[in-house]
């Protein structure tokens, strides 16, 4: 959801008194970086997920307020649409068995909210993009009302100066679908997987986790449909990005670095990403009245509500916990769903190979050039499964068959490294084992499925509303996506 404000009107001055404290906040974590002792005991991972909330008919319902009330957990909480809610999994220890409990953790929750949201006549989709949203569910009425999300759409127009169009090219969606309001980027639901590490150890897994993204695509992707029409594999990836991007198109002719960025280069510090947010205008210029502090440790408060509001796909945090000052990547590439089995089985296989990655004695990423992840990326958001990705030492290689051949060993190397049992490795990548052997995830499936309906006579309209049925049913039985047949 991230950090709330309290105001919406902001001066000149304002932005200039941010800038400085922010200068300023760079300058302590510099010096906290080389002086304190960052929480290494006992490293952890966690994760958030972004749901759809629909109606019996598959329809997105503005339910949040009611469906949140009903739940009465605090770890669901307000996303930016009235038809999303958020779920915070408390962060743990991957091993031994971590990522059972994860599991457990996320599958009681899931079912749990489930169960209480019928009450209301509505139901959890987890799902990327919600297929049967329409160009007219995504309106500035759909916002919650909250001062963040406000300020954010008004200053990203206001820097624009104009619309958000969403356009794909060589797809349904190549002539593109104007919006008023950053209101797309709550279509965009997704698994972010936070995983703690230590400044020295940072730069490496960082760039570990850009090497690897294009595979978590291209694993992972669950987005095809937006606004009833079909786009990339993953079109989750370039809708947040167009919705959130806030130059005109003069500063996009200029070159201008957007606001939504993967990324030109290897890092060998966490200061290089955070002294990169220093380019951007600020979005919530709001002060703290002093230097806030947990335990004597500063908090930060204002650089992380910039670095809050530039969205990396590997984003870099900073934060305080139980008196001791920690770091963490927040990996942001995969989409939401389809099972909570799949979604464990990613975050065993980003966990896995980015330790595996980073602990080498001598990467082979470290000479390759950084373009060669960027295409990787862009290749696992159009093609998804199908897509051919590059790897140092093989050259072009079908995903798949990169997964099952060359990865999966390593990210099992990766997750025996945590300490997590053999029973739970074995558990969790062999559903990436079976799905790489299957070619299906969810954005295969739901286009699949799609296709047959039409070829039944179904408009698109009523391919997409009985998909989405179908994928909500089969979600509910905890069978991975692999396993999944088509109703027609």
């Amino acid at each position: 959801m991230g950090e709330q404000i309290s105001r919406t009107d902001y001066s000149e001055a304002d932005f200039e008194a941010y800038a400085d404290r922010v200068a300023q906040q760079q300058r302590q974590l510099a010096e906290l970086l080389e002086q304190w002792p960052f929480d290494l005991a006992h490293p952890r991972a966690g994760m958030e997920l972004e749901i759809n909330l629909v109606d019996p008919e598959a329809a997105p319902v503005p339910l949040a307020d009611q469906v949140l009330k009903a739940i009465n957990d605090p770890q669901f909480v307000h996303e930016l649409g009235h038809f999303n809610i958020e779920l915070n999994l408390p962060p743990r220890q991957l091993g031994p068995t971590g990522l059972t409990a994860f599991y457990e953790t996320l599958r009681s929750a899931l079912n749990d909210a489930d169960q209480r949201a019928s009450g209301l006549n509505a139901q959890l989709a987890v799902i990327g993009i919600l297929p049967t949203l329409t160009a007219d569910d995504l309106t500035a009425d759909a916002l919650v009302d909250e001062p963040r999300y406000k300020v954010l759409d008004e200053q990203l127009r206001r820097l624009r100066g104009g619309d958000v169009r969403i356009q794909l090219p060589d797809t349904e969606l190549a002539a593109g679908i104007s919006f008023d309001s950053i209101t797309p980027e709550a279509a965009c639901t997704s698994q972010q997987i936070h995983l703690q590490v230590g400044p020295s150890q940072f730069p490496a897994y960082w760039n570990a986790s850009q090497a690897i993204a294009g595979v978590q695509l291209a694993m992972g992707a669950n987005s095809p449909f937006f606004a009833g029409r079909l786009g990339y594999a993953e079109s989750r990836i370039a809708v947040f990005d167009q919705s959130t991007d806030d130059r005109s198109a003069e500063r996009v002719r200029s070159g201008e670095r957007p606001r939504v960025f993967f990324g030109e280069r290897w890092i060998t510090s966490v200061l290089d990403l955070f002294t990169e947010n220093a380019g951007y205008r600020p979005l919530l210029p709001e002060l703290s009245e002093e230097a806030e502090e947990t335990d004597g440790v500063p908090e930060l408060r204002e650089l992380n509500l910039l670095n809050g509001t530039i969205y990396r796909w590997n984003r870099a945090v900073y934060d305080v916990a139980g008196g001791a000052p920690h770091l963490r990547i927040e990996n942001r590439v995969l989409p939401a769903g389809p099972t909570s089995l799949d979604m464990i089985a990613n975050l065993a296989l980003y966990a896995g190979l980015a330790r595996a990655l980073a602990e080498q004695e001598h990467s082979a990423w470290s000479e390759e050039g950084f373009a060669v992840a960027r295409d990787n990326f862009s290749a696992g958001q159009r093609l998804g499964i199908e897509a051919e990705l590059v790897w140092p030492g093989l050259g072009s290689v079908p995903a798949p068959v990169l997964v099952l051949e060359h990865l999966l060993p390593l990210a099992a190397a990766g997750l025996q490294s945590f300490g997590v049992e053999a029973a739970e490795v074995t558990r969790y990548l062999g559903v990436i084992e079976q799905r790489a052997m299957a070619r299906v995830n969810g954005a295969t499936w739901q286009t699949a499925a799609v296709k047959a309906r039409e070829r039944a006579g179904e408009t698109r309209e009523e391919a997409l509303r009985g998909m989405v049925q179908d994928y909500l049913a089969l979600q509910r039985t905890g069978q991975p996506v692999h396993e999944w047949e088509l109703s027609r």
